[in-house]
């Protein structure tokens, strides 16, 4: 016998059910992402579908509900975080909208008046937009690399993980928008940077939500700041399309 055939194997790395669990949770999100903005099916139907899918995968495979945001025992804490995050953005928003010059700040040809931005701050913006979103990003992906890397790489990862999920959305944004226009052109290079622009704020986003969500214990925390900076928004924008016809 040889002495090679003496040495003994060494031992294959396997990677753990964490591992694997956080792996399949980013590819998921890829896809739904890639799913309900390149694929041409209905982003409404998609994303709500695909979170609640691989939601569904993360606590088969041992995911608590602690893990997402969704524990009982801090149901209260999240609530009164949420309340106070959406009474601190309307009273902000309120504010500015009182300011001379305001109202156009928020003016957007989605809402020329209240009725569709009323529509759009109770059913599309929580159903199709905050609900999902945070479920996957603050739930399920948060309680993923938790569980994986502990709470520092958690939010690094997660935070980056938003902003590139916005970067699909953004790809139209120097040629659909004329105030960006204005400011950074059009263009290969103008798309680059509005690109990096929508990915660098929405990443500062979600370390934000991110740490809500740790603060309080609860995925209601986040829900009600991202609903109040959705929602409120379109309301703003909806009473300034009707002030401003």
């Amino acid at each position: 016998m040889t002495q090679l055939a003496l040495q003994p194997a060494l031992p294959r790395r396997v990677l753990s059910l964490d591992s694997y669990r956080t792996i399949g949770v980013l590819a998921g999100i890829a896809t739904i992402n890639v799913l309900a903005h390149r694929a041409g099916l209905p982003p409404a139907a998609v994303i709500p579908i695909g979170a609640a899918s691989v939601a569904t995968i993360a606590v088969l495979s041992g995911l608590r509900p602690a893990d997402l945001g969704l524990s009982r025992v801090h149901w209260r804490r999240g609530l009164i975080w949420a309340a106070g995050c959406a009474l601190a953005v309307a009273a902000s928003v309120g504010l500015i909208m009182a300011m001379p010059g305001g109202m156009a700040l928020f003016a957007d040809a989605r809402f020329p008046s209240v009725p569709p931005a009323v529509f759009a701050a109770l059913v599309t913006i929580p159903l199709a937009t905050v609900l999902p979103e945070e479920l996957l990003f603050r739930g399920v992906l948060d309680g993923a690399l938790n569980r994986r890397f502990g709470p520092r790489t958690a939010y690094a990862i997660g935070a980056l993980a938003f902003g590139s999920w916005h970067a699909i959305t953004s790809l139209s944004l120097a040629s659909g928008n004329s105030t960006v226009r204005t400011l950074v052109g059009n263009g290969a290079f103008a798309q680059v940077l509005c690109t990096a622009g929508v990915v660098a704020v929405t990443s500062v986003a979600g370390f934000g939500l991110s740490w809500l969500r740790r603060r309080s214990g609860s995925l209601l925390a986040p829900i009600g700041l991202h609903w109040a900076l959705n929602g409120i928004g379109a309301l703003a924008a909806g009473v300034a399309g009707a002030s401003l016809a």
